[in-house]
């Protein structure tokens, strides 16, 4: 009788797999001790790729969202201003235009704001810093995280003087909330004396990025175009907030298009441009870490299965003097690996998910926020990227698995049973 895979027999190669899986007599073998260590080092490579994933991800999710809280995804400004942090000449606030960027699909908000260069005085200590000047229509919310004091400042039909400081201007003014300061502006006419003004710290926030902490405070719009002598109706510039970072690009371009000529639309990734081509390096090193943990997983099961093969040679020359093919015991080792990498990708998958969770809810790890911009290691992983990384991770290594198991087809049943 011919030992051969037919119609009857389908499962003929995953059947003896399994009884060579869970055979209690090859405990003691040699094979046995490599298999462990090859599903130890794929669970560690799953593992290790999660958590790469997660905190990378996170990291680049975080600053992201940080950046475009503070300035929305694109700024509709003119050409003058497109370079600069001032308002350097304004642009009327035209409904017509307001109105199409917030009727642009993907568009979520639009918001008025004017900048302007001055010094905080408390004291007698200075601060440069830019004062953004928002209005009614600001997306107060967008800055819910960051505020650690106080309250947002309140404008009504009068112009208000609240403001909203960061924290390290605030610990160099030696200031707080409900203290008051003097702001000096240069004067739009270029004269002598500075315009001054007084405003009442209402509340502090701190992002965690130098450029905004060291640099922003935010205040009544109107205070701006008194100071700059625009009219009531004159902006500095619109800031839209769309769906998303990826959704923005193709905003932009339609914006674009329908703008009136002296206007430009500046996205947040070339605004920032350092911040984002820093954060966009991030993928590279998450590529790097993939491929080579899914290289260790492969070599360390290359390297169980061809001593699994090579343990029982006398079983495939067996095998091959009852008729069987090679492809037929290729696929019995094949199962054999393929179960290996399997437990070693459930326990992979447990200690990452684990570690997610606990980041997540608990953030035990730090990170230095002037390195970072961020004081915990923020982290992001869904459902989807694990599947995805699991089955990129069992198919790649299941078709690198052929290689060993080329060796079967020199295996000859003369020679190995001659020497059993």
């Amino acid at each position: 009788m011919y030992l051969s895979q037919n119609k009857f027999d389908l499962n003929l190669p995953l059947f003896i797999a399994r009884r060579m899986r869970f055979n209690p007599s090859l405990k003691g073998s040699v094979s046995v001790q490599i298999i462990k260590i090859a599903k130890l080092a794929v669970a560690l490579g799953i593992t290790m790729i999660l958590i790469a994933v997660a905190t990378g991800k996170g990291l680049q999710e975080e600053i992201q969202n940080k950046t475009v809280a503070f300035n929305g995804h694109l700024v509709v400004a003119p050409f003058e201003n497109s370079e600069s942090q001032i308002s350097v000449l304004p642009i009327a606030s035209d409904p017509a235009v307001l109105g199409m960027l917030k009727k642009e699909p993907g568009v979520t908000h639009v918001q008025r704001v004017a900048l302007k260069g001055g010094l905080l005085k408390a004291g007698d200590q200075f601060e440069g810093v830019v004062v953004k000047g928002v209005s009614q229509d600001y997306q107060w919310e967008a800055l819910k995280s960051f505020l650690v004091a106080g309250d947002f400042p309140r404008f009504g039909e009068k112009t208000s003087n609240e403001i909203l400081l960061s924290q390290v201007i605030a610990q160099r003014l030696s200031v707080g909330v409900s203290d008051e300061v003097s702001a000096y502006f240069q004067n739009s006419q270029n004269q002598q004396l500075p315009n001054v003004r007084k405003f009442k710290i209402v509340g502090l926030f701190l992002s965690g990025f130098p450029d905004f902490d060291e640099n922003f405070v935010l205040g009544d719009l109107r205070h701006i175009q008194r100071i700059n002598k625009w009219k009531n109706d004159q902006i500095g510039a619109y800031e839209v907030f769309t769906n998303d970072l990826n959704t923005s690009f193709s905003v932009a371009s339609s914006i674009y298009l329908k703008l009136p000529s002296d206007l430009d639309v500046i996205e947040i990734t070339r605004q920032y441009a350092t911040i984002f081509q820093w954060i966009s390096l991030f993928d590279f090193n998450i590529l790097i870490i993939i491929i080579v943990m899914i290289v260790v997983g492969v070599i360390n099961m290359s390297t169980a299965l061809l001593v699994l093969i090579l343990e029982r040679s006398s079983m495939i020359g067996l095998f091959k003097s009852l008729g069987a093919g090679n492809r037929l015991i290729q696929k019995i080792f094949l199962y054999n690996g393929v179960g290996i990498m399997s437990q070693g990708l459930f326990w992979g998958n447990l200690i990452g998910i684990l570690f997610y969770l606990t980041q997540k809810y608990w953030g035990w790890i730090r990170l230095d926020p002037e390195t970072y911009y961020v004081n915990i290691a923020p982290v992001s992983l869904n459902f989807w990227d694990v599947l995805w990384l699991n089955f990129g991770f069992l198919v790649v290594s299941s078709l690198l698995l052929w290689i060993p198991s080329l060796i079967i087809s020199n295996i000859r049943p003369a020679r190995v049973l001659r020497f059993r």
